[in-house]
């Protein structure tokens, strides 16, 4: 087993002490994945439509043909639900990271421009939302180079972090050859960890799929916003009390902008506002403050 190409032991029963900043028992980072714009679309050149979370729960691809119901569902997220959520943050001053798909972006410089002047972080979630697994490296990897084109056009400057979010087993590798700070494409832990590259450690920030809005359009997930308040809630109060941890709360325009969801999520951002020591923050500001005082080894 000494070639097992896994860790399933991690930091074990003595997690380090994270240090984080102020005294903070606990660090808290929201991520609005924004997605709306480069999903799969024949529009974009895939070979048929989006059918992954959505409101219509098991959809199937439609080969070769528009799915216009699908496509308004995702026209919301852009249109409304990000502005809903947008309002939400900056009315609190809490920061946000956002997972951006480089054509997404592109395609409403809107809210781009709003989430620079709101000073959130804007990490890369590739440049397609589609899922990698089936697709070559080298083509991969070419998507990789012209996310960060794009992003870089449209943003003014390079992203720190890459979530590709549906990968293949080659992305964390491709992840490391770009030369980002961090990788997201992670959710082995609740703190940061590092990982063998080929340049020496790399930096992973471990993501969610539980504390996540996409339990709204999956069979087993939420159905309210009350069990959505009630998880992030629960979540929070666990990790608070153990102290030391990281906790990730995933949000989707279309999906937690509903306004239903929304509700949920501004009662979880007053509890959270409450914690005098809960350092809310970015993914960027915990991976730097990581490698600070937490160099490997």
């Amino acid at each position: 087993m000494t070639d097992y190409p896994r860790d399933m032991i991690g930091y074990g029963a003595t997690p380090p002490d994270p240090a984080w900043p102020d005294g903070a028992r606990i660090a808290v980072n929201f991520v609005v994945n924004y997605e709306e714009g480069g999903e799969n679309n024949i529009l974009h050149g895939d070979a048929a439509s989006e059918a992954f979370l959505s409101e219509i729960i098991g959809a199937d691809p439609w080969p070769g043909q528009r799915h216009m119901n699908m496509e308004s569902i995702y026209e919301f997220g852009s249109r409304v639900g990000f502005w809903r959520l947008h309002r939400l943050f900056t009315e609190r001053h809490m920061p946000v990271t956002v997972f951006g798909v480089a054509l997404a972006l592109a395609r409403n410089p809107q809210a781009v421009a709003a989430m620079k002047d709101a000073g959130w972080e804007i990490a890369t979630h590739g440049y397609k939302w589609i899922d990698y697994r089936n697709v070559p490296e080298d083509e991969e990897r070419r998507h990789i180079a012209e996310a960060l084109r794009i992003h870089e056009q449209v943003t003014g400057e390079r992203p720190a972090g890459m979530y590709q979010g549906r990968t293949s087993e080659n992305t964390l590798r491709l992840t490391m050859e770009a030369g980002f700070e961090y990788s997201a494409d992670s959710y082995a832990d609740e703190l940061p960890y590092y990982v063998q590259g080929p340049d020496g450690p790399f930096l992973m920030v471990p993501y969610t799929l539980d504390a996540n809005d996409m339990r709204f359009a999956s069979p087993q997930g939420f159905n309210s916003g009350d069990q959505f308040f009630t998880y992030l809630k629960d979540s929070f109060d666990t990790l608070y009390a153990e102290g030391g941890r990281m906790m990730s709360v995933g949000l989707h325009c279309r999906l937690g902008g509903r306004p239903g969801r929304a509700a949920a999520l501004a009662r979880f951002l007053d509890y959270v506002h409450g914690y005098t020591d809960a350092w809310v923050t970015t993914r960027l500001n915990i991976a730097r403050h990581w490698k600070k005082y937490h160099p490997p080894a």
